[in-house]
């Protein structure tokens, strides 16, 4: 058993609360600190997080490195350090956090050498080489760490969560207000073209039910607001609006260089069928057809989408598709502990 201490979101739908709750199960004593959670009301207002966002998280750097003093001084010894995603520790936090004496993982969900996100990753980027252990869910990444002196680099796949996204073990359960024909879960993002997507479904006749935020500034919105059902989905909403379709979309972002998401694994783990791009990643994890389904854009999409829903044949897709997934081994306690051992044992 290892001692951890783990920093990132502990919002109980977040990725990274997951992978602590991971952590533990595997039998590791977690002890979780939210970076954020620790930061003055100012900088926690909505302007102040936008700035942040937007400046690499420079201005609070000053409050980060007293929060991680505080820390180091109240006496506790982890075993292993590990922040997750990382945008709030900068040089001086990382200086802060070797003075542990242990070794200090980060792991990378996001692309912080992509171009998405602007300046949001600055001071991550700036300690990339004081990391011992860098996980990354894409190969660019990896490559560009590396380039930048990153001392060790783990490619992982993006992962499901084995107790969060579990499915409605009896689908009677699933409420009638998250069923759907065709579902995206899932962010209006500014430059994506998930709005322009979506529209060709819905002009193809494509029952679309939409769930996520900013859906509102998308500048189609007068064509997809009856077919937006409400915002982001968490919890057992999140699993029962996956289970209760007979389609879920998986569109990747391209300002991230994916091509796979954490949707490629939770829709097909949480009893859903993944409809989602083309890519060499997915074709590597499903047979096309059989366990997901995957188009080159969205007219063929829409094809495969009112071939599906007039056919016989989803339910047997879905539940290849389950079984795949799990035996691919890409929950959360495989990934943890597969990090755990190439970081920090050198496990081939």
């Amino acid at each position: 058993m290892l001692n951890i201490l783990f920093f990132g979101d502990n919002r109980h739908f977040s990725t990274a609360c997951h992978r602590a709750k991971a952590l533990e199960r595997i039998g590791h004593r977690v002890t979780h600190f939210n970076p954020e959670e620790n930061l003055s009301a100012f900088f926690r207002s909505p302007l102040m997080r936008a700035i942040n966002f937007r400046s690499g998280y420079r201005l609070v750097q000053p409050s980060v490195q007293r929060k991680l003093k505080h820390i180091l001084q109240s006496g506790l010894k982890p075993d292993v350090i590990w922040v997750d995603n990382g945008e709030f520790f900068g040089r001086k936090c990382l200086q802060i956090l070797k003075q542990f004496n242990c070794p200090v993982i980060l792991y990378s969900i996001d692309d912080p050498t992509g171009k998405r996100d602007g300046h949001r990753f600055d001071s991550l980027l700036d300690a990339i080489n004081l990391y011992d252990v860098i996980a990354v869910v894409r190969t660019k990444t990896a490559e560009d760490f590396e380039a930048l002196g990153a001392k060790k680099v783990i490619r992982v796949m993006m992962c499901y969560d084995e107790i969060a996204h579990a499915p409605y073990q009896n689908e009677a359960e699933i409420p009638a207000k998250f069923k759907s024909e065709v579902a995206f879960i899932g962010t209006w993002m500014r430059n994506e073209n998930r709005d322009e997507f979506i529209k060709v479904l819905i002009d193809a006749g494509i029952p679309v039910s939409i769930w996520g935020d900013r859906w509102t500034k998308s500048k189609y919105f007068s064509v997809l607001k009856p077919y937006y059902r409400g915002a982001n989905l968490g919890g057992k909403d999140y699993i029962a609006a996956i289970q209760g379709a007979k389609i879920c979309l998986g569109l990747l972002s391209k300002g991230n260089r994916d091509l796979h998401t954490t949707r490629s694994m939770e829709v097909p783990y949480a009893g859903g069928l993944l409809c989602a791009e083309r890519t060499s990643e997915h074709l590597a994890l499903y047979d096309d057809g059989k366990e997901a389904v995957f188009w080159n854009d969205a007219q063929e999409c829409a094809a495969l989408c009112k071939k599906l829903l007039a056919g016989d044949n989803i339910e047997t897709i879905k539940k290849a598709g389950m079984k795949k997934v799990r035996a691919l081994k890409l929950g959360n306690e495989d990934i943890c502990k597969l990090i755990l051992e190439k970081g920090l044992f050198n496990a081939n």
